[in-house]
């Protein structure tokens, strides 16, 4: 059973106007995609379509989180995604994508597949650097234990030799 199969949009025998469709996306759907990072997740997509004769305009509205690995102490946590992003389908002589929200379509087409646009949208919302949130008290949301570890671990920094004698001058003499 193909589990990407509900992000097909058949559009072909939709009339003119506009279209809603829902999805939720968790674990499952990004098992079906080998390069991804995400497994534990739950976002919900609401997707708006507009059709017109000549093109089709997806709105799409994410909000949801995913679990990510924190880059400061290696310790796992939900990350609040959400967003908004629109696609434009144009109808053309072959398949090409012209820019980041802009696909052309051969006219023969009568359906599109949403799950490759969700999956990149949802891993573009992503930030690059992934902290996890601080406290209700203000301290730092990261395990103490980890990052008295990596203190602990950090290797001295090399000093160079030449300066050093200048730290024991007295300024006041």
């Amino acid at each position: 059973m193909n589990r990407l199969k509900e992000f097909i949009i058949s559009y072909g025998g939709l009339k003119l106007g506009n279209h809603t469709f829902e999805y939720d996306v968790d674990d499952k759907f990004f098992a079906c995609f080998e390069e991804s990072e995400l497994s534990r997740s739950l976002v919900h997509i609401a997707v708006s379509m507009e059709k017109t004769e000549r093109m089709l305009v997806f709105n799409f509205l994410l909000d949801g989180f995913v679990e990510v690995v924190c880059d400061r102490c290696a310790g796992e946590f939900d990350l609040k995604v959400n967003g908004e992003e629109t696609l434009i389908v144009k109808f053309g002589e072959e398949a090409i994508e012209e820019d980041d929200n802009v696909l052309v379509l051969p006219h023969e087409e009568t359906r599109i597949d949403l799950s490759g646009v969700i999956y990149d949208y949802i891993n573009l919302s992503i930030p690059f650097r992934r902290i996890h949130p601080e406290n209700d008290d203000g301290t730092s949301g990261c395990d103490p234990e980890m990052l008295e570890r990596i203190e602990a671990l950090k290797p001295a920094e090399p000093t160079d030799q030449r300066w050093d004698l200048l730290k024991n001058i007295n300024p006041e003499n």
